[in-house]
């Protein structure tokens, strides 16, 4: 402690507010690692089998690990080796983006192994955040950058073109724009020349009928 004691004055409100919000923001950004489960039978039917693995497929891309039960009812708790081959047969199938973290045991009448995943749930957080923004871009009309990927264009060339586009669409616009109020002179003058024709008509008309009295 420092001689002479030094103190802060601060607003205690404030000073709770903003320590529940730095904690609120580092629960956001804690990884927990979360360990799924995935239960199977000896004899699964090869479709069955296609399902189950596609969820543990899922699980081990999303970060987390993957807890594989085999459980054998009656007769089949004396033919572990089933359990084992089809414990075998699911990590070569996901090796790619998992690998055998906790060996095939026998536990009862049940069989135990554990997955984990290959890539770490941050990086698998990361990588689908950045999917998902991808996917709301391109769905976005008024954002063009996805476009330069899609037309094998880089980005200034693509909004160049983009703009000279732009520009040619307004002189198209004024063009039209000028022609149609050349229209309208045009026939706001036939609108005048007609009235004129109709008063003289009318001075002719009385002109004619004073004579005749």
């Amino acid at each position: 402690m420092s001689k002479p004691p030094v103190c802060k004055l601060m607003d205690y409100g404030k000073f709770k507010y903003e320590s529940a919000l730095k904690a609120r923001e580092d629960r956001k950004k804690q990884v927990n690692t979360v360990i799924k489960e995935m239960k199977l039978r000896p004899k699964i039917d090869a479709h069955d089998y296609e399902t189950k693995k596609g969820h543990v497929a899922r699980f081990l891309k999303a970060g987390d690990k993957v807890k594989i039960t085999i459980m054998f009812r009656g007769r089949e708790q004396s033919r572990p080796e089933l359990g084992f081959r089809l414990l075998k047969k699911l990590a070569e199938d996901v090796a790619d983006i998992g690998f055998v973290e906790y060996s095939p045991k026998q536990d009862g009448r049940n069989m135990i192994m554990v997955l984990g995943p290959v890539k770490k749930k941050a990086e698998a957080m990361a990588e689908a955040k950045a999917g998902r923004d991808a996917a709301k871009r391109s769905n976005d009309p008024n954002d063009l950058t996805h476009l330069a990927d899609q037309i094998d264009l880089p980005e200034d060339e693509l909004f160049d073109d983009t703009i000279e586009g732009a520009v040619d669409l307004d002189g198209s616009l004024a063009a039209v724009g000028g022609e149609l109020e050349q229209y309208q002179a045009d026939a706001d003058e036939d609108a005048a020349d007609s009235d004129e024709n109709d008063e003289d008509d009318a001075d002719s008309t009385d002109a004619d009928e004073s004579t005749k009295a």
